[in-house]
């Protein structure tokens, strides 16, 4: 195994380009270590971008737009006050993944880019509408979350690319946002069902909506007739009914031990009337 330690994400991206074999980035290292301790994937080079600069950063941007660093993890976003003000569904789905341990390490962008469509905080991401700036040899692009993942284990970055920022917009007024899940256990597992909400209003009245599935299909899914069913709606039960019908009807799920098709498909409904709920209380200001 070939081991590297760039100092920019250029250097990163030439490295992973001229690679042979298997080629992974370490950032927190979470699933990459986990994956070659078990002997799933050994990789033939290793690039560490923990040294490069800013990869520890979180900034709020002018604009009220945040952009995280590849390398913030979870424990870090979670004590960070302003950033779980603004996002607080985000910041609570990525304080989900794995223990406290496993906080101290785990990043957005490594969560993502493992490829899992049960990961917790890809939802909460595409219902946020993250993006991810991506370096590779023809300079930096910037790429919608959703856009990223293309199956178990796969993502549409081209060879030498690799995500280089991550970028949440600004708030603004009158907006909240959620993510719920199911386990079968209380904590430290992985989701049966996910569910993101994202919406701003304009008095009671839902102007804008952003409704993501987690755990029942290929990939992450982001729905658009869920933000259709409740645009337009003050939240109520005709809107959550609504919301909740287009939420199963979207989801392609698989049976396995932790979950059949059936029981998949009416959670999503059941958690999406639930993560909406929380989303709407939040942007009139209520505490939960």
């Amino acid at each position: 195994m070939e081991f590297h330690s760039p100092t920019s994400f250029a250097e990163a991206s030439a490295l992973a380009a001229k690679a042979t074999g298997i080629t992974r980035f370490l950032a927190g290292g979470t699933d990459v270590l986990v994956q070659l301790r078990s002997d799933l994937v050994t990789p033939d080079t290793l690039i560490d971008i923990k040294k490069i600069d800013g990869v520890g950063k979180i900034t709020c941007n002018a604009d009220g737009s945040w952009t995280l660093g590849v390398a913030v993890t979870g424990a870090e976003m979670s004590e960070h006050p302003e950033l779980g003000r603004d996002w607080p569904g985000l910041v609570e789905a990525m304080d989900l993944i794995g223990s406290t341990q496993v906080q101290g390490r785990a990043t957005l962008a490594g969560n993502l880019c493992n490829g899992s469509p049960a990961a917790d905080s890809v939802p909460a991401m595409v219902a946020a509408g993250v993006t991810m700036t991506v370096t590779g040899e023809d300079g930096t692009r910037e790429v919608a979350v959703e856009d990223i993942p293309t199956g178990p284990g796969k993502t549409s970055l081209a060879k030498g690319e690799v995500v280089s920022a991550v970028n949440i917009p600004a708030r603004g007024d009158n907006g909240g946002d959620a993510y719920l899940r199911f386990i079968p256990r209380t904590e430290m597992d992985i989701a049966v069902v996910g569910v993101g909400v994202n919406l701003r209003l304009d008095g009671d009245t839902i102007t804008e909506a952003r409704v993501s599935l987690g755990a029942v299909a290929p990939t992450v899914l982001l729905v658009d007739a869920c933000a259709e069913a409740i645009i337009g709606s003050t939240l109520d039960d005709a809107a959550l009914d609504a919301l909740a019908a287009a939420a199963s009807a979207a989801c392609n799920p698989i049976d396995d031990k932790r979950g059949t098709i059936t029981f998949r498909t009416e959670v999503a409904g059941v958690l999406a009337k639930r993560a909406a709920k929380i989303a709407y209380a939040r942007a009139k200001g209520e505490d939960l």
